[in-house]
């Protein structure tokens, strides 16, 4: 394993902690002055961008089909799980459209930066 991996196989945990938490936990109202309607689809994609890099940096050498299963059924139960848990969230197709967005996106930038190297 290098340094590289050495460095996410720390972060990944948690990131992944804490993005669950911010998941699962009951919706804040946001004043709408500075926001824009969607901007939680952006919020998605982004994050999970963030996850799927880290996921792929800590574990390189898990097949690409496994670390792309494993991204897909978390951002699906953390949408189901929203979904039950009532706390002022809900589930949402178009989040599960953005997360998935974000994880293809997250692993082509760990592909292209791997490249290089």
């Amino acid at each position: 394993m290098d340094n590289y991996s050495k460095i996410f196989i720390r972060v990944l945990p948690i990131y992944w902690a804490f993005l669950t938490f911010m998941l699962l936990r009951p919706s804040v109202k946001v004043d709408p002055i500075f926001l824009f309607q969607g901007v939680d689809k952006v919020v998605h994609f982004g994050i999970f961008t963030v996850l799927s890099f880290c996921f792929m940096a800590a574990l390189p050498r898990l097949r690409f089909s496994v670390s792309l299963l494993i991204l897909l059924v978390y951002a699906l139960l953390t949408e189901v799980f929203q979904g039950i848990m009532k706390n002022g969230r809900t589930f949402e197709l178009l989040d599960i459209v953005a997360d998935t967005a974000g994880i293809l996106t997250g692993i082509f930038i760990y592909r292209q930066i791997n490249k290089r190297k």
